[in-house]
């Protein structure tokens, strides 16, 4: 039986905000910002120069996030 780390969007934005966490303290990325808004939350992240900063969905910045940190995690 599988085990989902999440079934709902609320919980995929808690586990999106994990990874982000797990990305600066692995420091992949030097910073993001969590927008919380009543029906939903916009995850910005620093663009690859550090100057700007895009936003994107919950699921945008799992896919992202996931990647960097996998990645990482599989070069250890």
């Amino acid at each position: 039986m599988s085990h989902y780390l999440f079934h709902d969007e609320a919980t995929l934005s808690e586990k999106t905000e994990e990874l982000g966490r797990k990305a600066v303290q692995l420091k992949l990325i030097p910073s993001f910002v969590v927008r919380y808004y009543p029906d939903s939350w916009e995850f910005c992240l620093p663009d690859d120069t550090n100057t700007n900063e895009y936003c994107l969905t919950p699921p945008e910045a799992y896919l992202k996030l996931k990647k960097l940190v996998d990645s990482a995690l599989s070069q250890v």
